[in-house]
């Protein structure tokens, strides 16, 4: 049985702690963002261009694994836009009347972030069709023959959008948004940055190895790079020292059951399970979820890109098979399965 606790730390999905945390460390103008250069780049110059023709920004989709900071970005663009923002879900959204009431309620200019945009119901994602393209809604009111359609007029606005399943989100809606970003994983030497700023913001003096350290098992997420962070902060203040240094890391992380590679006990019984049971695969996704007890969905979102990123995995039309970097790094001989032992 897997610690759920200890599995959760790398999930790169929102967890009510990161909601608690996540507004003191997150940024809020785009010269203060560490990483996603290209983005951030393009976003200035398109963010500029809408400000000096007076106009609204057009819509936009941020796509990408759990914690790359698609949500953050989002605030940022309504803060270099100098509008207000407002927030929901696509799961919260569940009849065209729930959208209709936000979209009537939007300021001129300002800002609807819609996260996890691709679980918007069909017969509501219809209805954005229109607003986003002609700023009006049509409702209708009543049924059968003495159903009337109302069309109301909405100020312009700009729809943020952001997934972690693009291909989950229709055609037919990806096109309407004017501008589409794809979230990359960040290297090492970014989470660094990020780890150091937030280290500042959570007063915490921290060793430059222990830094690294910290950045090179994130998982190229600057999500779980300030879990990390603030979990070694925990074991740093109750062993009573002053910095946190590089042994320090090395042992709270161990403790943690997260690897030297960044992998957690999830992502290693994900791959003893594909070699063990499957005899290294290929094997389905969902038979993986069943024999790991699973959601596929978590599978997919937080183990996988980072299995593959990694070179342990891969994808074939056949299914998930673990590679020779893989069979290593978990120790197993490929050709008889058996535990080495290479201490």
């Amino acid at each position: 049985m897997l610690n759920k606790d200890k599995s959760e730390i790398l999930n790169g999905r929102k967890r009510i702690e990161d909601l608690e945390n996540e507004n003191s460390l997150r940024p809020q103008l785009l010269s203060e963002y560490i990483g996603q250069d290209k983005i951030k780049d393009n976003l200035s110059i398109f963010i500029t261009a809408s400000k000096q023709r007076g106009e609204s920004l057009e819509h936009v989709l941020f796509y990408g694994p759990p914690g790359l900071g698609k949500t953050t970005l989002s605030y940022i663009v309504a803060n270099e836009m100098n509008v207000t923002i407002r927030c929901t879900s696509g799961p919260l959204i569940e009849r065209a009347g729930d959208l209709a009431a936000i979209l009537t309620n939007v300021e001129p200019g300002s800002v609807l972030f819609i996260d996890e945009i691709h679980r918007l119901p069909r017969v509501v994602e219809e209805v954005l069709y229109s607003a986003m393209e002609d700023y009006k809604l049509d409702i209708i009111i009543g049924k059968g023959p003495s159903a009337k359609t109302i069309r109301i007029n909405l100020p312009k606005f700009t729809l943020v959008g952001a997934t972690t399943r693009a291909g989950l989100i229709t055609s037919a809606l990806r096109d309407r948004f004017g501008m589409t970003f794809r979230m990359d994983f960040y290297p090492p030497k970014d989470l660094a940055k990020i780890i150091k700023r937030s280290a500042k913001i959570l007063n915490t003096e921290i060793a430059e190895d222990a830094v690294l350290e910290i950045a090179r098992r994130s998982r190229g997420t600057p999500r779980v790079a300030n879990r990390l962070l603030k979990r070694v902060r925990d074991f740093c203040q109750v062993q009573n020292e002053k910095v946190v240094s590089l042994e320090l890391v090395n042992s709270s992380l161990a403790s943690l059951d997260i690897d030297d590679k960044g992998l957690d006990n999830l992502d290693k019984h994900v791959m003893r399970v594909i070699i063990e049971n499957y005899s290294g695969g290929p094997v389905g996704i969902e038979s993986i979820a069943v024999a790991v007890g699973e959601e596929a969905g978590t599978i997919e979102d937080v183990c996988e890109p980072f299995l593959i990123q990694l070179g342990f995995l891969i994808r074939t039309p056949q299914g998930r098979k673990v590679t020779e970097a893989g069979y290593k790094h978990m120790n197993i001989d490929r050709k008889t399965g058996d535990q080495e032992n290479l201490i």
